[in-house]
């Protein structure tokens, strides 16, 4: 099922993490980065319900849905920033479908993102 342009009402902006620096410390020693990759529509809801106490009940409130057309620029391992707030995709979750234009993962808040 593609999804309408009218229910792609949220920006969302794309994160990918950079590529790994070795340090003395080792890979990614001094910390990782991310990047801006890209800015997108989708259409984001508040995980309700049992799910969404599954997830973490102390954190369920800081769960979403998102939903939005099928891009090369995202994966599972991907940020989103939406509302000012930066949220990273549980993996178990992200389904992607080129054939049918879609992806749908749940993200959680991030509270330490700097």
């Amino acid at each position: 099922m593609n999804y309408s342009t009218g229910l792609l009402k949220d920006r969302i902006t794309i994160q990918n993490r950079t590529e790994s620096k070795q340090s003395k410390w080792g890979m990614d020693g001094s910390g990782v980065t991310w990047q801006e990759a890209c800015t997108l529509w989708a259409n984001i809801e508040w995980a309700k319900g049992k799910s969404a106490l599954n997830a973490g009940a102390i954190d369920a409130y800081a769960v979403v849905l998102v939903r939005m057309r099928w891009t090369d620029k995202i994966s599972m391992r991907s940020r989103i920033v939406y509302d000012e707030k930066t949220y990273q995709i549980i993996p178990e979750t992200f389904h992607a479908d080129c054939m049918a234009n879609t992806i749908q993962f749940n993200a959680q808040v991030l509270i330490n993102d700097k």
